[in-house]
């Protein structure tokens, strides 16, 4: 498998358990509905750690631009490579939303709540403040990516990394989440966006692009940074 494929298939599989939890968790009908903060952070939690389990022996596991493009602003990674790996996160994003949405079928036309169904695919702010809202994408991205590279350097016995990366990402949702729904990866938020702009969902609602930038901008500004400080205090 190439590393294109990896990150393609790595990332669809992020969003199939996690958009999948949060269809669960929010839809009309579903057996889960109303289940909780808790089980969506356990299931994006277990979905990160599936994502790597299955595709980082091919392309590293990156999974989120936000990783990909801070590496290579820290010199951990060729920027040659960072155009295609993005191209792969996206296109998973997207793919992995897709499936979603056929896994859930006639579950969106018995929702009328337009807001859960956006909800479902793409995150939004608790209490609508584009500073604040950026602020809580930057900090939760730079935390979860300090953390990140602190857990890769140490040594787990073989195989559990992914488990400890996942458990890291349900404690992150648990602390940070509750302010903008924790994105932290501009194609997990604006790739199944977009498959919520196209999907037939019924009567669905705005996809807000108004809000869209933020867990892009958010997401890179804090990744980077996040990175930076890393290998900058830590060291390589």
């Amino acid at each position: 498998m190439t590393p294109f494929m990896g990150e393609l298939l790595g990332t669809m599989l992020l969003i199939l358990f996690g958009d999948g939890v949060c269809a669960g968790v929010s839809l009309n009908k579903s057996k889960a509905q109303n289940s909780g903060w808790i089980v969506i952070a356990m299931g994006w939690g277990l979905a990160l750690a599936i994502a790597i389990f299955a595709v980082g022996r091919f392309s590293g596991a990156h999974l989120n631009p936000a990783f990909t493009f801070g590496l290579a602003m820290a010199g951990q990674f060729p920027w040659e490579k960072v155009p295609s790996y993005i191209a792969a996160q996206f296109i998973g994003a997207f793919l992995g939303a897709c499936l979603v949405w056929l896994q859930y079928l006639p579950h969106w036309k018995a929702t009328e709540d337009t807001g859960a169904k956006l909800g479902t695919f793409a995150t939004g702010p608790a209490i609508r403040s584009p500073f604040a809202n950026l602020i809580s994408e930057a900090l939760a991205t730079f935390i979860l990516f300090v953390c990140i590279l602190a857990i890769g350097a140490n040594k787990f016995t073989d195989g559990l990394n992914p488990f400890v990366v996942g458990f890291l990402l349900v404690g992150v949702g648990l602390s940070f989440g509750g302010t903008t729904g924790y994105a932290m990866n501009p194609a997990r938020d604006l790739g199944p966006r977009i498959a919520h702009a196209v999907l037939p969902l019924g009567k669905k609602g705005s996809s807000d692009w108004g809000y869209a930038w933020i867990p892009v901008v958010g997401p890179l500004v804090g990744g980077s940074l996040g990175t930076l400080f890393y290998y900058a205090v830590f060291g390589s």
